[in-house]
């Protein structure tokens, strides 16, 4: 598995492999809490659920994508998970593209 995700994300060792996937869970797990107290703090807890859906479209996955580049620089990853948002980025355009 290791080295398929080394040949897949273009790293060297598999100390990076493990750093990026640590990156992504502490990503995970900022953007739970994160969420969860704004959405307190907001009022959507007891929303209805096509509007708490709706929220985490538009406030929760651009969040996400910020949260992520900075715990990726905090890893010194910066450069990897800036090119990984771009390439996210131009498929979501190419999903409305169709």
């Amino acid at each position: 598995m290791w080295e398929k995700l080394k040949q897949r994300w273009n790293v060297q060792s598999g100390w990076d492999v493990a750093i990026i996937l640590l990156v992504f869970a502490c990503t995970g797990f900022s953007i739970m809490y994160i969420k969860r107290a704004l959405f307190d703090w907001v009022g959507l807890d007891q929303a209805a659920a096509w509007l708490r859906w709706t929220a985490n479209i538009l406030v929760i996955l651009p969040l996400y994508q910020v949260v992520l580049l900075a715990w990726g620089w905090l890893f010194g990853k910066f450069e990897f998970f800036w090119q990984f948002e771009k390439r996210m980025i131009a498929r979501m355009g190419g999903l409305f593209r169709r």
